[in-house]
């Protein structure tokens, strides 16, 4: 099915972007042609941004893990799934979509659950790293370079890195690189969707997400190039985040910046705004606040990143929210007095 055909489609529910052929190549990275068909489809109307979130939601939780998925995200995932193929409790009439389409959802991922390799994704000549939500990779690349995936992240490569050639990487989310010299100093580049990280040998960090966009500088040198044509020299400590018009340099404490390496994450009077984007888009779940205004306080401390469920723990710990967890969405409260 061609992504013009996809794109005429009436997609109403998670279920049927997971029957949908070029839906699911245009998430494992197989349709480049499609990538900019799915990205305006979902920018062009509210709320497709959500569907298609909940979408991968679903189809990640039928990847199998390096390590066991908290069980509340898989009791949400199953129970989700199953709510939407039981037909017999659907109305005939519900979106005017006939019962195989639901059907064809569940079996796609039927099939995804048995066929797919542990996050590693083989397509053309790309290798693309998958890491769902909750995980992390760490992978060798062909030159011997590393890096270490964070959770919800891709990272896709082509397979035939040259000796002496320039090196290329796409990042989709969050992820580390330790960049290994070559003999004649090639050139490491970093594709995000705002800029460009233009490297030799180096450590850094790349985010590279809807809601946020940054490079933070370990060792080394990069150079960063905007969309815009601007052009940043960074040093090692620099820390700069595209502020939604331009990329511009801020002070931020480094270790909680790499927290997440080590499954911890790292708060010094962080926004609970910012936090809530963290949670979401690491875990694949939906916080909502229940007065906005909670969005201002901070939040100051190590909590565990290792485990949906102990970070809400920890959260509540501090003593200065109520977290509370229904039907696969998470409130968190001011404490009741």
């Amino acid at each position: 099915m061609g992504t013009s055909y996809s794109m005429q489609q009436d997609f109403r529910e998670p279920e049927d972007l997971l029957s949908d052929e070029s839906f699911l190549s245009w998430y494992f990275e197989r349709d480049r042609e499609g990538d900019q068909e799915w990205t305006r489809w979902i920018n062009e109307t509210p709320g497709r941004d959500q569907m298609v979130r909940d979408a991968i939601v679903l189809l990640e939780s039928t990847l199998v893990p390096e390590k066991e998925m908290p069980a509340s995200q898989l009791q949400w995932a199953e129970a989700a799934l199953m709510q939407k193929i039981e037909v017999q409790e659907l109305p005939a009439a519900r979106s005017g979509l006939s019962a195989w389409r639901w059907m064809a959802a569940a079996s796609i991922l039927v099939l995804l659950a048995g066929a797919m390799v542990v996050m590693r994704i083989r397509s053309g000549g790309e290798k693309v790293l998958i890491t769902p939500y909750g995980q992390l990779m760490v992978q060798q690349l062909p030159d011997g370079s590393e890096v270490t995936i964070n959770a919800n992240s891709r990272v896709r490569y082509a397979n035939n890195w040259k000796e002496g050639g320039e090196r290329e990487v796409w990042v989709d989310g969050e992820a580390f690189f330790h960049v290994r010299k070559t003999w004649n100093r090639s050139r490491f580049v970093v594709h995000a969707d705002r800029f460009d990280v233009i490297v030799t040998g180096t450590q850094f960090n790349v985010v590279n997400r809807p809601r946020n966009a940054n490079v933070m500088l370990n060792e080394g040198s990069v150079i960063l190039h905007g969309r815009d044509g601007q052009q940043l020299n960074m040093a090692p400590g620099d820390f700069v985040q595209w502020d939604g018009k331009t990329l511009s340099r801020r002070e931020v404490q480094r270790d909680s910046v790499l927290a997440w390496k080590d499954r911890t994450l790292f708060f010094d009077k962080t926004p609970l705004k910012e936090v809530v984007n963290i949670i979401e888009d690491q875990y694949g779940v939906k916080v909502q606040l229940a007065d906005p205004s909670l969005g201002d306080s901070t939040i100051t401390g190590m909590m565990p990143n290792n485990n949906l469920e102990r970070l809400l723990q920890a959260m509540q710990a501090t003593k200065n929210f109520d977290v509370i967890q229904s039907d696969g969405r998470i409130e968190i409260k001011a404490p009741a007095r």
